[in-house]
């Protein structure tokens, strides 16, 4: 239960200190200006990245054990984010960029005894590195690492996108090996960049800056480096697998810069996602593509955690070969996306005249009003028994709906909202942990399956929308659908025995849900309200009960 808990406070705290970083940023003018090397047409706040770092550092404050690892990890994450404000106010020269970033991979080798020693069946016998050159190729890894994502971040949602997804799967890899800490920091930062996609996926209304993209590639590297180089059977070779495709990205417009006689520090637009929208894909088009590659990356890290040190690095050869032969090819041949009338004109015409005329909206809009809180109040009756503290927790978050509907109307969007996120993980926790006798298989099967059509609901709702606020359709819903669906099938016993995966792709399926709904329905929240009401009643009577 630790680990919702840790999720949702980083989570929840990111989302409320954004917009106050935001008017920060605007007020002392720390913004990311448009030119000729980037995509965004206005100024955007580069404030992302501090309340990322708040948002994780509440969570580890919280429920984090303190060891040596750990407060290596802060203080190197302190650092990081340090020269990264600093950058994000001033823009420092590289070299004092690298300086910090040097300083915090020390902190975590030389304190937090992060350190590539091994590298299995690459090495005669397994033999270990010795610290002369253990510690120095460590450093490189970790300063690499944290700079491919800094790179990596050039289109609204990628590096937040790639970052979370590695996130997930080093989460899942900690929890199968009761590595709990590694597990529970790497869950307070996918919160972290949950709440931050929020504000960033296209179109963005801020930027992570420097401080966000590098803390997150410095947290991801020095995280795989120490979940596979300690006393674990995984293969030492999984990082490069995590996070292989920003590398791939960064050495490959590095050597372009080489060989083109320019400075490998100096900024252009030939990173993959550049290249791709050279292509003729769209900006969200772009990313999405980039999510699937990083999906298929981590899913394949996962399932073959075991597998030889040679077979990993067989299929990244071939992976990276494939990725930079087809860039190649289609310079040379000047390729460029097809975009097929039938596709353009007839479906997307098509289905422009029903979203014009409002007809699906109308049906998808309906199914999810009453599919969503119809299964949240399902849900509710799924537990056995209740512990009798959140009945009363329950009671007085009822009599505060009940409140804000007789008197502040207007405030009932944000009620619902506050009663709603601590109330749907209890809920469902305690309906996986100690469920009812008459929930045979019969009945569990098509109950999890109706969180898939839940979502292609909300999804389609999204798509045919015609509201200019509120939540869009975004590549995040990608990373979303990840989560529910692929997650909680990893082919791992221990997440399918403690339904881990499941409940996690449950709770974000009905955050996401809400807020979809709480955007459709607009000022007309009673019925919501009144749903919510009925919900609470019955938690609170199973606790006494």
């Amino acid at each position: 239960m630790i680990f919702i808990p840790t999720l949702l406070i980083s989570m929840f705290i990111t989302i409320a200190l954004i917009p106050i970083f935001k008017g920060l940023a605007v007020r002392a003018n720390v913004m990311d200006i448009p030119n000729d090397r980037k995509v965004h047409a206005y100024p955007m706040p580069k404030c992302g990245g501090i309340a990322m770092a708040l948002g994780v550092l509440a969570s580890i404050f919280f429920w984090v054990p303190t060891t040596e690892f750990v407060s290596a990890v802060l203080i190197g994450s302190g650092i990081i984010v340090l020269f990264g404000l600093i950058d994000d106010v001033i823009n420092l020269e590289w070299k004092i960029k690298f300086s910090g970033q040097c300083a915090a991979a020390l902190v975590v080798i030389l304190y937090g005894g992060v350190k590539i020693k091994c590298l299995g069946m690459l090495l005669p016998d397994n033999v270990f590195l010795p610290d002369w050159f253990a510690i120095p190729f460590t450093l490189i890894a970790i300063v690499g690492v944290t700079n491919a994502i800094n790179l990596s971040d050039g289109l609204d949602g990628l590096a937040g996108g790639i970052s979370l997804l590695s996130f997930i799967c080093i989460g899942c890899l900690a929890y199968c090996s009761a590595n709990i800490v590694i597990a529970l920091l790497s869950i307070a930062v996918v919160g972290a960049i949950l709440g931050f996609l929020r504000f960033n996926t296209y179109p963005a209304v801020l930027f992570m800056g420097d401080a966000g993209s590098q803390l997150l590639g410095f947290l991801a590297v020095t995280f795989s480096l120490a979940l596979t180089q300690g006393n674990t059977s995984f293969t030492p070779l999984l990082p490069l697998i995590l996070l292989g495709f920003p590398v791939l990205d960064t050495l490959t417009v590095m050597f372009e810069r080489v060989v083109g006689g320019r400075s490998p520090f100096v900024a252009d637009k030939n990173h993959f996602h550049h290249k791709l929208i050279r292509l003729g894909l769209y900006h969200t088009e772009a990313v999405l593509v980039i999510y699937i590659l990083q999906a298929f990356l981590v899913t394949f890290a996962f399932v073959f955690r075991f597998h030889p040190e040679w077979f990993l690095l067989i299929f990244y050869i071939i992976f990276s070969t494939g990725i930079l032969s087809g860039f190649f090819v289609a310079k040379k041949r000047g390729w460029k996306f097809k975009r097929y009338d039938f596709v353009d004109k007839i479906i997307k015409g098509r289905l422009r005249i029903l979203k014009e005329k409002n007809i699906l909206i109308k049906v998808f809009s309906r199914l999810v009003e009453v599919g969503v809180p119809s299964l949240l109040l399902f849900t509710c009756f799924l537990p056995t028994n209740m512990p009798i503290y959140f009945s009363f927790f329950s009671m007085a978050l009822l009599g505060l709906l009940l409140v804000t509907l007789c008197i502040k109307k207007e405030w009932l969007g944000t009620v619902l909202r506050l009663i709603l996120y601590p109330l749907i993980p209890i809920v469902i926790y305690w309906g996986e942990a100690d469920m009812v006798a008459w929930m045979n298989d019969k009945l569990v099967v098509p109950y999890n399956f109706s969180f898939g059509f839940l979502f292609l609901f909300v999804i389609l709702t999204l798509k045919f929308t015609r509201r200019r606020n509120g939540f869009k359709s975004t590549p995040m819903d990608f990373l979303i659908l990840f989560i529910a669906l692929v997650v909680p099938n990893f082919p791992d016993k221990q997440i399918q025995s403690y339904h881990m995966g499941l409940m996690a792709a449950k709770i974000i399926v009905f955050f996401f849900s809400y807020e979809v709904l709480i955007g459709e329905l607009r000022v007309d929240l009673n019925r919501l309200g009144l749903t919510t009401i009925l919900a609470l009643v019955v938690i609170s009577v199973k606790g006494i009960l």
